[in-house]
């Protein structure tokens, strides 16, 4: 990856944490009644999702572990939002599993057929 490319993506994850603080001071200074509950996860999920849409869109290598962590937010969330809670912790811990799996899988082994390698 070049240093234009890293720079883009660092741009990328700084306006992704600014977001994330605009969605928390907002959410903090709102009356309580004016959000349901699940609103930050929802939103925090969104964020995640889009930031790996753009960082898709302008060819910057996205994180499956973000995309499955924004999955798991906004369905939290939603699940909160209209009033069913959904078991986070087995859920982050099925989409951490499933991405060692992937990266396991998809991933080139370094050494692989030289002599000597196990």
């Amino acid at each position: 990856m070049d240093a234009t490319m890293k720079g883009a993506g660092k741009r990328l994850d700084e306006i992704a944490l600014a977001l994330v603080l605009i969605l928390t001071g907002a959410l903090w200074l709102a009356p309580a009644e004016m959000f349901p509950d699940g609103t930050w996860l929802a939103g925090a999920g969104l964020i995640l999702l889009g930031l790996n849409a753009a960082r898709r869109l302008r060819g910057i290598k996205t994180s499956g572990f973000g995309i499955g962590l924004g999955l798991v937010a906004l369905a939290a969330g939603g699940g909160r939002i209209i009033g069913r809670d959904l078991p986070i912790v087995p859920a982050l811990l099925i989409v951490l599993g499933a991405a060692l799996v992937v990266k396991a899988v998809i991933a080139p082994r370094k050494n692989e057929g030289a002599p000597g390698a196990e």
